[in-house]
């Protein structure tokens, strides 16, 4: 056998370096999915799938007054002549189109099962079918008259609009989400009677400021609704930034009901909010009883949305009722705005709203001035034919005789009346009933008429870049065909209305713990390992509960449901964890460290149940502490709030409640010391002062007592020992102390 050979390359093989080719086609495939697929254009605000599908609508004449025709006939056109991509993906991009709740103006018009708010799909594509709403239809208006520039499609065999002619401003009404590379659009849907009003003030005065503009159009509009409760100063700051958000809250009223009870009916959900999650959601809050103050729950929605709150009592006040639904599900919900969009030049970046308004207008001015010159070569060249017909009736004896007595009367006609090659063309081409007297008036007629209009083109376009207030005819124009927009589709029509509300923040509606969470008493126990658990009601002690292997009881704590739990732990940082978190008192518990951010070699030192106003007494190992309000120790986040420093060789030891106006510690060295309350400084952060000296060991256990009552210590055996003698032990701030009295455990612990 012969030695095998390697094939042959079948193209070019060059060296790269492999992360200057990753870079190469990384950057390709960013720039397509900016330019070709996520991020709208800012004159039409459509994405490509979008601008294909009303192509491809409009090439099969599925106008407003036409027949419907079948889902999957649209889609397969668009796959097949402009977008080879998959027919589902499609399908949902003309689904979306169709949905009234999804668009605040839609452009398709669906027949059949085209999905609901509660997140239900559309019927498959064979069953529904579609064709183009009057707002498509005033898109794609003048795309026949050289307005816009085609491209050709992906397979060259035909050509596409690269942007459509928009005579909407669809960006701001139907808004568009996308996610590209690195970027990413947000713009929620307005209402387009208050986009025509600031449209005709920007066409007035072109320096308008965001201000005024966010004067005429306040806020989004959205199509199912809602109430917008947005502080307006922040409003006027995301438009001129182009970034920013709005909060939204579900429309809601109450119903009264026999016997003084009532209840709360939600009529308008917020945008994009599934009614039936929405559900959902509340059932579980529902039933992990967080919302006390809700009752029940139910769906009456028919064509329009009706979701029944129940409270649990009468006495609840509605107010309180839907704070608390309103903290804790989707009634209320923040809608982003991103307006990063592709620019005339296809660059990508972020537009405050003073710039998306200026670039429709420029896009608009673009096509008036595309169209107005189209419309003055169909002009001139139906002139040149007029002037030809005219021609013939003036000369008609010689026409016919030329026509009749020669070979080729083409050329000869061209040199006896001196016409063109086209208008020449245009007279053997008449037929004899064109002759009459009454065809020669209709076409001086035509011809006066197609004169006139010509001048009055040709004006227009010297007057292109004049404003109104100069004579310019061209704004003025489009300034008619803007308020031609508002009167189709603005407040006087059925579409038209504002849905969403406007309305100030709500003021600080004061909502009790209680409301969201319902009371209940729990037992809280940690482990020595770190164990938490919270058992229902509340039980003599813990030590009777089974722990893991190898571990025992540290923790057993009173509480209840409402409370939080604070967690003093070596590194000198308070943790705080609300009750309603804890684990129930099945199995062992979870592990406090997968609630919050301790590190593995932090130890639990102390676990206390919040109490506003309430002080504590933080020590360190080196026996240096303060007092501090426990308000500030709440921590906020899950990395804790540090308050005690420490560092090198000591850590936080203990903490104890102020109950008292004595302090007692005892350190390793089983030394004593005894002093007021009233010689530790209060912080709220530091290393704090030297309260008990050591030479060897360090502290060993903290805490106060009232000097009326006594020193309390737990004995061998449970017993508890009051010692009111303590002047042996009295010191000052910094002393060693002495030894503690006779009986005193030997864990140099006081409980």
């Amino acid at each position: 056998m012969g030695q095998a050979t390697m094939p042959k390359p079948a193209g070019e093989i060059r060296e790269v370096r492999l992360i200057t080719a990753l870079e190469e086609r990384y950057l390709s495939y960013a720039l397509s999915t900016i330019m070709s697929r996520s991020l709208p254009d800012v004159r039409d605000g459509l994405k490509p799938v979008h601008r294909r599908l009303l192509y491809a609508m409009r090439q099969l004449h599925l106008d407003p007054e036409s027949r419907f025709k079948k889902s999957a006939r649209v889609v397969g056109d668009v796959i097949g002549k402009f977008h080879p991509h998959g027919d589902q993906a499609i399908y949902d991009a003309l689904v979306r189109l169709a949905q009234d709740f999804a668009l605040r103006y839609p452009l398709i018009d669906g027949q059949g099962n085209f999905g609901n708010i509660d997140g239900d799909n559309a019927a498959a594509m064979r069953y529904t079918e579609a064709r183009l709403t009057a707002v498509a239809a005033a898109l794609n208006e003048g795309l026949d008259e050289d307005t816009v520039d085609f491209r050709p499609t992906y397979d060259g065999e035909t050509v596409e609009p690269v942007v459509l002619p928009a005579n909407f401003p669809n960006l701001l009404a139907n808004g568009a989400q996308g996610i590209a590379v690195g970027m990413a659009s947000s713009i929620p849907p307005h209402n387009v009677g208050e986009i025509c009003d600031a449209l005709l003030h920007l066409i007035k005065t072109p320096k308008a400021t965001v201000g005024k503009l966010v004067e005429l159009m306040p806020g989004p509009d959205f199509p199912t609704g809602g109430v917008l409760v947005e502080a307006h100063a922040s409003i006027v700051e995301a438009y001129k930034t182009g970034r920013g958000s709005f909060r939204l809250r579900a429309r809601w009223e109450v119903e009264k009901l026999k016997g003084g009870t009532y209840q709360v009916v939600v009529t308008e959900m917020p945008f994009q909010i599934q009614k039936s999650r929405l559900i959902e959601k509340i059932a579980d809050l529902l039933n992990a009883r967080k919302l006390a103050a809700l009752g029940d729950v139910r769906d009456e929605s028919t064509e329009t949305v009706r979701l029944v709150l129940e409270p649990k009592s009468r006495n609840v006040d509605p107010e309180v009722l839907m704070e608390s639904l309103f903290r804790q599900t989707d009634l209320e919900t923040r809608i982003g705005l991103n307006m990063n969009v592709l620019g005339a030049d296809n660059t990508p970046r972020v537009m405050s709203l003073r710039e998306v308004l200026r670039a429709f207008l420029d896009h608009r001015h673009e096509v008036l001035l595309r169209r107005t010159r189209f419309r003055l070569d169909k002009i001139a060249k139906r002139l040149e034919m007029l002037d030809a017909y005219l021609i013939v009736y003036l000369n008609i004896d010689a026409v016919i005789r030329i026509v009749r007595e020669e070979d080729d009367p083409k050329p000869v006609l061209k040199k006896r009346f001196k016409l063109s090659e086209a208008q020449a063309e245009a007279i053997l081409n008449m037929r004899l009933r064109a002759l009459r007297k009454l065809e020669e008036k209709a076409i001086r007629k035509e011809h006066e008429d197609l004169a006139e209009e010509k001048a009055a083109l040709k004006t227009l376009l010297r007057d292109a870049d004049k404003s109104p207030e100069k004579g310019g005819r061209v704004w003025a124009a489009i300034a008619e065909q803007v308020q031609g927009i508002k009167d189709s589709f603005g407040p006087d029509t059925d579409i038209g209305r504002r849905r969403t509300g406007l309305s100030e923040p709500p003021s600080d509606v004061v909502v009790p713990l209680e409301a969201m969470v319902e009371r209940e008493p729990v037992t809280i126990l940690c482990s020595e390992k770190g164990w938490i658990r919270a058992l229902k009601g509340h039980t003599e002690n813990g030590a009777d509960v089974k722990n893991k292997e190898g571990d025992r009881g540290r923790f057993s704590l009173r509480a209840h449901t409402t409370d939080k739990l604070l967690i003093f732990a070596t590194n000198g940082r308070f943790y705080t964890i609300g009750v309603d978190k804890l684990p129930g008192g099945r199995g062992f518990g979870e592990p406090v460290r997968l609630m919050i951010d301790l590190p593995n070699d932090q130890d639990i030192v102390d676990l206390q149940v919040y109490h506003a106003g309430r002080k504590l007494v933080v020590v360190s190992s080196d026996g240096r502490g303060f007092v501090v309000s426990e308000d500030d120790v709440l921590a906020q986040t899950k990395n804790g709030k540090q308050v005690l420093n420490v560092g090198g060789e000591s850590e936080a030891a203990a903490c104890t409640r102020v109950e008292g106006d004595m302090l007692a510690l005892i350190g390793e060295n089983r030394k004593l010391l005894v002093l007021p309350v009233e010689e530790l400084p209060e912080m709220t952060r530091g290393r704090g002062v030297i309260l008990q000296r050591y030479k060897g060991g360090g502290l060993s256990d903290v805490t106060t007592f009232a000097r009326a009552e006594g020193l309390t210590w737990t004995m061998t055996g449970g017993k508890k020992r009051h010692e009111t003698q303590i002047i042996d032990w009295l010191g000052k701030r910094g002393a060693a102390g002495r030894l503690p009295p006779k009986g005193f455990p030997k864990s140099n612990k006081f409980d």
